[in-house]
């Protein structure tokens, strides 16, 4: 049995994996915005938590570890989608989808890290998405979120090897989870762009009709989870072999070479 934490366990991949892993025999600490309300429909453990408020992060850790002895597994799931052209989106809007999708994770992350780090062990998968690694018209803001989550990722699981803590992303493709409908989508009025915008909006929906089941995504993050020695990069999903092949060069080549360099220095 383990102790796994997931974030953003209210909806979507994080509540479906909350539930699975509950039952399979572990124990699960979920968070969320609305607790006490998701307390009352589910039966594993849920903590309050807003990961853009800083102080919210503090007072949940302090209540985390006096919960839990020991803590296996941080999962970082929470994060919401933002959509809208390059040039109709405010500043505004990409630093709110920032705060959430990027520094929250972050944030999450370091303040749980000294913990790991005592206890000499630790595994942090971190739901990222297809668009980590490319991106598609209309979603600039999100994908940057994305590739930024990326980017951090690769430089921890470097730092923090020294202590016995993994570090993963998954990064899943088209999925049919409420993301379509929590998606936050900008509204601008550039009419340039009008016509661009109903076809890209048809291809959305489309993706997202014939998306894959969550119950396949949900599978992959627990596989990582239970793998004795799991992989840095997660691609689940139609059109993921495409998407292994375009980035397997530069992984390979350059930052395979740094990794080993690494290990092999310690």
């Amino acid at each position: 049995m383990k102790t796994i934490l997931i974030t953003g366990a209210s909806s979507g991949f994080g509540l479906m994996l909350a539930n699975k892993l509950h039952t399979e025999g572990h124990n699960v600490i979920g968070t969320s915005r609305n607790a006490e309300k998701l307390q009352a429909t589910v039966p594993f453990k849920v903590l309050s938590l807003d990961v853009t408020d800083e102080k919210s992060i503090e007072e949940f850790t302090k209540q985390l570890f006096e919960t839990v002895k020991q803590l296996d597994v941080l999962v970082n799931n929470a994060g919401y989608m933002l959509i809208g052209l390059a040039e109709e989106t405010s500043a505004e809007a990409g630093k709110l989808q920032f705060e959430t999708n990027f520094w929250g994770t972050v944030n999450v992350t370091k303040a749980i890290l000294p913990y790991f780090r005592k206890q000499k062990s630790g595994q942090i998968v971190t739901v990222s998405s297809m668009m980590g690694l490319l991106s598609l018209p209309m979603h600039p803001i999100y994908a940057a979120s994305k590739h930024a989550l990326e980017g951090f990722f690769k430089s921890l699981r470097f730092e923090v090897s020294q202590f016995n803590i993994k570090v993963s992303m998954v990064e899943p493709m088209w999925a049919k989870t409420n993301i379509g409908i929590n998606m936050i989508a900008i509204d601008g009025n550039i009419t340039e762009y009008s016509n661009y915008k109903e076809q890209v909006n048809k291809y959305i929906k489309n993706g997202l009709a014939n998306g894959d089941e969550p119950s396949l995504i949900v599978n992959k993050i627990i596989k990582v989870i239970n793998a004795k020695n799991p992989k840095f990069r997660n691609i689940i999903g139609k059109m993921a072999g495409m998407v292994l092949f375009l980035n397997n060069y530069a992984y390979t080549q350059f930052e395979g070479a740094i990794y080993k360099s690494v290990k092999t220095a310690k």
